[in-house]
């Protein structure tokens, strides 16, 4: 049978890839890369124009975006005028689970079609010991919160097995909660009870704030402090260093350094 695995992050793919490679299966893995906890989704399924000025701004970097978010809507596309069985792998965190309700969506009309293979916090313990790539002796966070990027090629080997069908019904209600947080217009999109609730950068920025001290520090510290805390969503270092530069040139955080390259800088309040 033919199956492609749908996987959120290169990361995730690499390890999934590897998993695939010692089970002797031949299955394709399909990267997702765009982190959709964050920043507006509204139009994401119909132009890449809004992502790609987001993405711009949080990593201050002049790509070509648009071609590669494009690429991605070509990638949704061909899974669905596909005959594949599809497998979308997902832990517990926003962007997999965001990952998981936008291919249901996509997939909608032909549910015969998607199959899922769950990850949780607990599943971290296996095959702990593991020495290749991918997360080797990595015990979870305070949160337990989950993504597929967080497993070894060893640990996913044992979920394998696990991927199942989802039935019809919930495929409509994931497609329909994808469809929601898409028109909620929120900054950011946290879960919460396996429930997807809408934010803005309040929480981030104040904890940032909070991290921060009178004293110069450097602005990595600052961020790694702030990304290893709770927010319902899995803070990412590129996100963390834009709310940081955000600080800076709002004038609530003082910088020696230059905020285009505010990993290198040092700050204080």
């Amino acid at each position: 049978m033919n199956t492609i695995h749908v996987v959120n992050g290169d990361s995730a793919a690499q390890s999934l890839t590897e998993a695939l490679l010692r089970a002797e299966r031949a299955d394709r893995v399909v990267t997702l890369r765009d982190d959709l906890a964050v920043g507006p989704i509204r139009d994401v399924d119909d132009s890449a124009l809004t992502r790609a000025a987001f993405w711009r701004q949080v990593l201050n970097s002049a790509m070509d975006f648009e071609e590669q978010l494009e690429e991605q809507l070509g990638v949704l596309d061909r899974l669905t005028r596909g005959d594949a069985q599809v497998v979308v792998w997902h832990g517990q965190s926003a962007a997999d689970q965001l990952t998981l309700r936008r291919t249901a969506f996509y997939l909608r009309n032909v549910p015969q079609r998607l199959n899922e293979a769950k990850l949780s916090h607990d599943d971290l313990q296996t095959g702990a010991e593991d020495g290749s790539s991918g997360s080797s002796g990595f015990i979870g966070r305070p949160d337990r919160a989950t993504a597929v990027g967080m497993f070894s090629p060893k640990q996913l080997l044992a979920k394998l097995p696990t991927a199942a069908p989802i039935s019809v019904l919930r495929i409509s209600r994931l497609a329909l909660e994808w469809q929601e947080a898409k028109y909620a217009s929120a900054e950011t999109r946290r879960l919460r009870d396996n429930m997807l609730v809408s934010g803005t950068w309040l929480d981030v920025d104040e904890l940032l704030l909070d991290l921060a001290s009178a004293e110069w520090q450097p602005s990595r510290r600052i961020a790694g402090a702030a990304m290893g805390q709770r927010f319902d969503f899995l803070l990412s270092d590129s996100v963390a260093f834009w709310r940081l530069r955000e600080l800076v040139v709002a004038g609530r955080l003082k910088i020696r350094g230059t905020p285009s390259d505010i990993a290198q800088a040092e700050l204080r309040r």
